[in-house]
């Protein structure tokens, strides 16, 4: 089938520009509810309550090896029997988020384990309280570091974002098969969606690239 600009031009993309906002702030969303919940999950595998402990554990190891499909089915199709009904965005971003703040937990323990022993101990003889000792000694070296890997996080989840078509939410590629299904043309819609992911996460990658860049994490 030969590539129609007209066709791409006038119906495709007008179409595809009126929702790629949802993608982006799903994805923004999404990211932020991981980094907030990883944090969480990450003190609470420290603590020293082992129950606590014990449960965040399990928690990541749960989450971490089932799909995340399965868990945006579980949110948006099981949850309303027992009350508890969410709209597909709500429930998109709370699926993804969920999920990969166990990896970002992990991201976070591998960042507060590195910081370097004598940190730990200045910030006890200072005689700082546990909140002071995290905020303005222990988060910022152990976060530093890790950013590169946290923006590796944020780019995956932007294109994990097409899953989110599963519980109604229409993104990027959703609308892409509508209009395929529409005009029976999938071959200029796809390639545009194929083409707006690259663009956007190489964007994201720079921008990524350049803070690591002004946070001089090469000579970390």
């Amino acid at each position: 089938m030969a590539w129609d600009w007209e066709f791409t031009i006038n119906e495709v993309l007008p179409q595809l520009m009126e929702v790629v906002y949802i993608t982006i702030s799903a994805t923004l969303v999404a990211y932020l509810v991981a980094m907030v919940w990883g944090l969480v999950l990450a003190f609470a595998r420290r603590s020293q309550f082992r129950p606590l402990s014990v449960a965040a554990y399990w928690f990541v190891q749960f989450i971490r090896t089932t799909p995340p499909l399965v868990q945006l089915f579980f949110i948006f199709y099981v949850l309303p029997r027992y009350g508890i009904a969410l709209t597909p965005f709500v429930a998109g971003v709370l699926g993804l988020g969920i999920h990969y703040s166990t990896f970002l937990s992990e991201v976070y323990r591998a960042g507060i384990e590195s910081v370097p022993k004598g940190q730990w101990e200045a910030a006890t003889a200072l005689n700082f309280s546990p909140v002071q000792k995290w905020k303005t000694i222990i988060l910022p070296q152990a976060i530093r570091p890790v950013i590169p890997v946290m923006g590796n996080y944020l780019i995956v989840m932007f294109k994990e974002t097409p899953i989110l078509s599963a519980i109604t939410l229409v993104e990027l590629l959703g609308k892409a098969q509508i209009i395929g299904s529409e005009t029976f043309r999938y071959v200029e819609p796809i390639t545009l969606v194929g083409i707006f992911f690259l663009i956007m996460s190489y964007g994201a990658s720079l921008l990524f690239q350049r803070l690591e860049m002004r946070l001089d994490l090469s000579k970390k």
